[in-house]
């Protein structure tokens, strides 16, 4: 109960993060807005311009494609996934956290002046042969969103996270490999100051949709297309982060991901309905729309656990769920205000939820991804909650056990069910 707690509270906080990150692209920002330097860095930084466009320039790797083993952090008491991959010239293996909502790839890097506990030891650049440092006034230094110089005047970084998790550093270019394939020149941050809820991951693998996100840069190389499958929380068995035109199954079925011309890191998607047990839930017609200035609509993000919908949405939801089940009701916990006492029961039988996408894609979603387990006495709560902005976001939970793929060139998403 306790570890889930602790997740709840980063999820809060990373909800909270992406509706002052939406906020300030649409209503306008200031420097006062965004995260000061870190008391005690001695080189400069500075607040760039809003990074646009998308990036695309290729970097070896195979055409073919290319994949990486990705696990729950469950175990660790992390809402996140990891992917295994290497760094370096010898390459030398890590868990990173792979995340949908961030376009920065960076790793923790000796000599550090301040970093968290990792699972593997921290990467030290001067052992890589493949590690070069990046100038000021390189172009992709000038997409960062904060930058800096140093005295030798190299690129400087730094990414701040809605849980108060920061990394500050070098930004350079390395290979990073995944299996026996190398993906050579990846800009990425080498984290000299770090802190953070990352359990044990040695930085993070950004798979957002900006110019600076591993897609992004990289997509040439492997045709612009990824997928991944989340494995269920308590499984042991590892799923897989795919590169390359082999990513997206057969069984996938599309819908088109929605540009917002202020915001390019999020994946949008049309949420055309919810039905629960068959019956399409009385949702407004407006409540998964996006505004002509990038407000509202629906975001599919790895980061965040528990979906969270428009309140009018998650609460007509709620009422058709509640009125189709009988078990006996709970207290409520954090996020969640639908929970029920199972503890006597053997099995439970839940009405089906299915989440249907413009074009015809849906999740019909599996128990696991309708009721969560909250303790050890038998409480399960229903796997939304309300998101008091005008967006949505379809959370990790809800993602489970679907392979989910990304085609950033024809611009659309692919969901197919069981296939980790």
């Amino acid at each position: 109960k306790q570890l889930l707690l602790a997740r709840l509270r980063k999820d809060e906080l990373r909800s909270k993060a992406i509706a002052a990150t939406i906020a300030l692209a649409t209503n306008g920002w200031r420097k006062s807005d965004l995260r000061h330097p870190l008391p005690g860095q001695s080189e400069s930084l500075a607040v760039a311009g809003l990074a646009s466009g998308r990036g695309g320039r290729g970097h070896g790797g195979a055409r073919r494609g290319f994949a990486s083993p990705l696990i729950s952090g469950i175990a660790g008491g992390s809402g996140d996934y990891f992917a295994r991959i290497g760094v370096g010239t010898p390459a030398r293996s890590v868990y990173m956290v792979a995340d949908t909502g961030s376009d920065v790839s960076w790793l923790q890097c000796s000599p550090c002046r301040k970093c968290y506990r990792q699972q593997d030891p921290i990467f030290n650049p001067s052992l890589s042969s493949s590690f070069k440092p990046l100038a000021c006034a390189s172009s992709i230094c000038g997409k960062l969103k904060i930058k800096g110089c140093s005295r030798k005047n190299e690129c400087m970084y730094q990414v701040s996270y809605g849980d108060g998790s920061f990394t500050v550093g070098d930004f350079s270019t390395e290979t990073l490999s995944f299996g026996e394939h190398a993906v050579r020149s990846v800009a990425m941050g080498c984290g000299r100051n770090n802190q953070g809820l990352f359990h044990g991951a040695a930085g993070l693998l950004g798979l957002g949709r900006g110019p600076l996100s591993f897609p992004s840069q990289t997509g040439t190389s492997y045709a612009s297309v990824f997928s991944y499958c989340l494995p269920r929380r308590e499984s042991a068995i590892a799923a897989s982060l795919v590169f390359g035109p082999s990513a997206v199954p057969e069984k996938a079925r599309f819908t088109k991901l929605l540009p917002n011309r202020r915001l390019d890191t999020y994946y949008y998607v049309g949420l055309a309905r919810i039905r629960v047990a068959g019956s399409p839930v009385n949702i407004p017609p407006d409540a998964f729309a996006m505004g002509s200035r990038g407000t509202g609509g629906v975001i599919v993000d790895s980061g965040t656990a528990i979906s969270r919908l428009t309140t009018p949405a998650y609460t007509a939801l709620r009422d058709a769920f509640r009125s189709l089940v009988t078990f006996p009701s709970a207290p409520g916990i954090s996020l969640f205000d639908t929970c029920y006492d199972l503890s006597s029961m053997k099995t439970a039988t839940l009405p089906a939820v299915v989440l249907d996408f413009d074009g015809g894609a849906s999740m019909p979603l599996p128990a696991d991804g309708i009721l969560v387990n909250v303790d050890d006495e038998g409480t399960y709560c229903l796997a939304f909650a309300p998101e008091e902005e005008a967006f949505s976001i379809i959370g990790n939970v809800q993602q489970q056990t679907f392979r989910i793929s990304i085609d950033n060139q024809k611009e659309q998403m692919g969901i197919a069910p069981d296939q980790c």
